[in-house]
């Protein structure tokens, strides 16, 4: 298929019935070289109009460049597909197609899946054995230079790995006040110290930022239950679900801290806290609709031993800071230690992140101030996971 072709190729989406049948993995894996396309890139794209060119400049400036990328406009308003097309119109870029999806119900999910369907009519209907690997990334992300080559070296180590998740590191240039300052650094610092503790054979959720998935995957989900990511308005969390699809179908996930996706950070307390909400209340949301398994049991149980961690650095020790301000601290040994491990080890934990960073929480205060607002979004989700409904999206 020229280039030409890809980018004025359009499709209507298919939908499958959702079977909760367990699906047998291949028993083989094709050789590099034999597919149609290696590696493709998946965009959804809804009012992104700021960073979309940015996003897919990454994908052009690749040690390993994508054989295919395709953007789903959906939902958008604003200049979205006029600065993906600009991208598109390029010879220096790689072969890129961009989508429309002017009406889509489904939010992200309803965008990749329609991206997904006119990739497997392109190749002839199905994926495995026609596309090697399937790129997922947000349009509001830059990708590290050699984030596909890395992310294929580690997916070609292990046939029953599934998908290599991003490393996610915040950037942002929007700091205009002390407050801002202090809730973007904060951010940073999360993002940084997150990337440096992740589960990596058993990783919590594939990341919305950048996941790259095996196509032969990504077809078994399709044989097993008729689409990749879950169409349901309800679903806030389209990443999560569809690594725990992928697990319950005998796929392996993983985690890699060489695969680096930056993304934007929120610059104010409201867009932080509506987006914390949104992806901690679809994380219970999809915790209470699967209940208790193999796959979810860790995650329930980070959850519990979080808001244990909440109740006791809000309540036991931060009574304990006033009284040692107020009466001294010279004989309370037990309490020193306890100090002392809370200066030593969050700054252990962000080194990676250089001096400045390893400051910020061996003050204590600040990680204090950002616990009560990660507190707040979190209990806030589980409240509204049993007492309000999703909205559709409109």
């Amino acid at each position: 298929m020229s280039r030409n072709a890809v980018r004025r190729s359009r499709t209507e989406s298919r939908r499958g019935s959702r079977s909760r049948h367990r699906r047998g993995r291949g028993s083989h894996t094709e050789a590099p070289g034999t597919f149609i396309y290696e590696t493709v890139v998946l965009v959804p794209a809804r009012n992104e109009e700021v960073g979309v060119f940015t996003s897919l400049e990454s994908l052009s400036a690749q040690s390993h460049r994508p054989d295919l990328i395709i953007v789903v406009v959906n939902n958008s308003t604003d200049r979205t597909e006029e600065f993906a097309r600009q991208f598109a119109d390029d010879a220096n870029t790689p072969p890129t197609v961009v989508l429309n999806f002017a009406n889509n119900p489904h939010k992200k999910a309803g965008a990749l899946n329609y991206g997904l369907d006119w990739l497997r009519q392109s190749v002839g209907g199905r994926l495995n054995g026609r596309v090697g690997h399937v790129l997922v990334m947000d349009a509001d992300t830059e990708l590290h230079t050699k984030f596909i080559e890395r992310a294929r070296n580690v997916i070609a180590s292990d046939p029953e790995l599934g998908g290599v998740s991003a490393a996610c590191l915040g950037r942002t240039d929007l700091w205009r006040n002390p407050w801002q300052r202090f809730l973007l650094g904060m951010q940073i610092i999360e993002y940084g110290r997150a990337a440096n503790a992740r589960y990596r054979r058993d990783v919590h959720t594939m990341s919305g930022a950048g996941s790259f998935y095996r196509a032969e995957a990504l077809q078994g989900l399709l044989d097993w239950r008729g689409e990749v990511f879950w169409e349901d308005h309800r679903n806030l969390v389209e990443d999560y679900e569809t690594t725990l699809a992928l697990k319950e179908s005998g796929w392996k996930v993983t985690a890699n801290q060489l695969c680096i996706a930056y993304t934007d950070l929120m610059p104010t307390l409201r867009e932080l806290i509506q987006q914390r909400e949104r992806w901690s209340r679809g994380t219970v949301d999809t915790l209470r609709g699967r209940g208790w398994t193999k796959f979810t049991w860790h995650s329930i149980v980070t959850l519990i031993l979080g808001l244990l961690g909440f109740v006791y650095i809000l309540g036991w020790g931060t009574t304990q800071v006033v009284l040692a301000a107020k009466y001294g601290i010279s004989h309370k040994s037990l309490f020193l230690l306890l100090i002392s491990f809370w200066i030593i080890y969050p700054a252990l934990r962000v080194r990676n992140l250089g001096w400045k960073a390893m400051l910020v929480e061996a003050l204590l205060i600040p990680e204090l101030v950002y616990t009560v607002v990660r507190a707040y979004w979190l209990v806030s989700s589980i409240v509204k996971s049993y007492v309000t409904r999703v909205s559709a999206w409109k």
